[in-house]
């Protein structure tokens, strides 16, 4: 698809062009995945891992939305940004340290807010070639198909990923980790916070929970996990788009207890289809 292409100037031209630039970052992406034996990879910091694929899959999403929208805002991971009114909020490879080390668990998140509210959310694995899809208000898919987290009511049979952050002490990761185990919870890592939202909403996992994670990693997994029937936390209550915080997503049946061992509060359940609750209050703080 080339960037001459348009696309209506509303929320659904904007979706329409957020599934075509994901699958085609995507594909860039699994290229990239293909050579890193060659190409190798930078360290950002401690555990945080770089590749040229970042940057270019970024780059490259980038790109398209600035064509077809470019009065739209744009806040990406390795490049920043500008948050407005109407914003894309991006990761161009989330599971970068898998990525490097030659393990299919990684993908591309994007997300998009408009005065406040997280519209739509996509996350895609181009290694399983599987694309993770919300519109707020009109549930959530994948690869076109309806998708619902677990019914999941019991701690003894309860998978929940436990996701890691170095802004945080590693005594209170254990402290969590204990809780849940306590419970009766198998806890696992994985390696991709976003895959790890998006595992909720299907049903693979029970729950995820981060003490920190930046907004272009949980943004569109947590309105995917809601349009699922999941419960999250208010994310832009504990925390900011621009500075991150704590996230939860669980199955309805386990959340309160997983809410309990985290410390991370519950947004109000919503039993109606069409209002995402942990939308409130999204802010550029």
């Amino acid at each position: 698809m080339s960037t001459s292409e348009t696309f209506s100037n509303d929320i659904e031209g904007r979706a329409m062009l957020c599934q075509a630039v994901i699958r085609s970052a995507g594909a860039l992406a699994l290229r990239g995945f293909r050579d890193i034996a060659q190409a190798g990879f930078t360290m950002k910091g401690p555990q945080d891992f770089l590749t040229e694929t970042d940057a270019a899959s970024e780059a490259h999403i980038r790109g398209r939305i600035a064509a077809a929208f470019p009065d739209d805002g744009f806040f990406g991971e390795e490049g920043g940004g500008e948050i407005r009114d109407r914003v894309w909020v991006v990761d161009p490879i989330d599971g970068t340290a898998n990525f490097a080390r030659g393990i299919p668990h990684f993908c591309i998140s994007i997300g998009y807010i408009e005065n406040g509210v997280a519209q739509f959310g996509a996350i895609y694995n181009p290694a399983l070639d599987e694309l993770h899809f919300a519109r707020l208000g009109r549930g959530a898919t994948r690869n076109g198909s309806k998708i619902s987290v677990a019914g999941t009511s019991r701690f003894d049979t309860a998978s929940v990923e436990l996701g890691w952050s170095t802004r945080v002490p590693n005594a209170t990761y254990l402290g969590v980790a204990a809780a849940l185990l306590g419970k009766g919870a198998n806890v696992r890592r994985c390696g991709s916070g976003a895959l790890g939202l998006a595992y909720v909403a299907d049903g693979r996992s029970d729950g995820y929970v981060e003490l920190h994670m930046n907004s272009w990693d949980c943004v569109p997994g947590l309105l995917i996990v809601e349009e699922a029937g999941g419960r999250v936390c208010p994310f832009m209550e504990l925390g900011s788009l621009r500075e991150g915080g704590p996230v939860l997503a669980a199955a309805a049946g386990i959340a309160s207890g997983i809410s309990e061992a985290s410390g991370i509060p519950l947004a109000a359940e919503n039993n109606t289809p069409d209002a995402g609750t942990q939308q409130a209050g999204i802010q550029a703080a």
